[in-house]
């Protein structure tokens, strides 16, 4: 059995993950702000950028448009997902395989979301799992979004909750974990322990300035984190290039904020 292993996904072990799974989570609605963002060639030119080290999109816009960039991108093709207008407890319909992934899309690795604390977590685990040992037969990293939500979760960035959910990716496989940002560096730190020797990645969330967003991400790094995973802080941006040459100098070039943003 082969040791955890997100080489394909990484530059020099740090990962940033260019997200862009949101036409099916949430809809036109993140396209709003910047109209042409709507068109999967803005993010995938976007993601030719030194610092993206992986795409992340639906199975869709993988076989739509990835053809035309498949010697440029990293293609991190998203298994599961759900619309917006679910109103049920929190689930994620699986919609790709990873052998269609594999020999169809061509993808160099997979992702999938589960919600820990849902009436369907059983299910979602069950699924992941087959998910995780079909990946390891093509000898695909996986990466897990663990994102804790459901009726019994009142605050699901509580410190303990994110160590839990960056510990349940080392304990079912995932090379690497996404998770939300607990507030602090602090808590970071205790989520990155917990998650061994699996890659640990902060979830870029709603866009916000560029400041307050390359100060999260500083202090992932800081806390041994591997990097992150961004969509809305990117590609809602005017000028996406400009965010990713910063994110590359915390990232990859290990510089302050103030240096980044010079």
């Amino acid at each position: 059995m082969r040791p955890i292993d997100a080489t394909p996904l990484t530059r020099d072990g740090n990962v940033l993950i260019l997200a862009y799974d949101h036409g099916l989570e949430h809809g036109p609605v993140d396209f709003a702000g910047r109209p042409e963002s709507a068109d999967p060639e803005s993010v995938f030119r976007a993601a030719t950028h030194d610092a993206v080290t992986s795409l992340a999109v639906q199975k869709g816009v993988g076989e739509a448009y990835y053809p035309s960039y498949e010697d440029d991108v990293t293609l991190l093709a998203k298994l599961n997902g759900t619309s917006n207008m679910w109103i049920g407890e929190p689930d994620s319909s699986v919609n790709c395989s990873v052998e269609y992934a594999a020999t169809q899309l061509e993808a160099d690795a997979v992702g999938f979301t589960i919600y820990p604390g849902s009436n369907n977590e059983v299910e979602m685990v069950e699924e992941f799992r087959e998910i995780q040992e079909e990946a390891r037969e093509y000898d695909m990293p996986v990466v897990l979004w663990s994102y804790p939500r459901g009726q019994g979760l009142k605050n699901d960035t509580k410190e303990d909750i994110i160590a839990y959910a960056a510990r349940l990716g080392l304990e079912l496989g995932a090379d690497v974990t996404k998770v939300k940002y607990p507030g602090s560096k602090e808590g970071m730190a205790h989520a990155v322990e917990m998650a061994g020797k699996s890659k640990v990645v902060m979830s870029g969330g709603s866009k916000r300035s560029d400041e307050a967003f390359l100060q999260s991400v500083r202090a992932v790094m800081d806390a041994g984190g591997a990097g992150l995973a961004v969509g809305r802080n990117v590609w809602q941006r005017e000028q996406p290039e400009q965010i990713l040459d910063a994110l590359e100098r915390v990232i990859h070039d290990g510089q302050s904020v103030d240096a980044a943003l010079q």
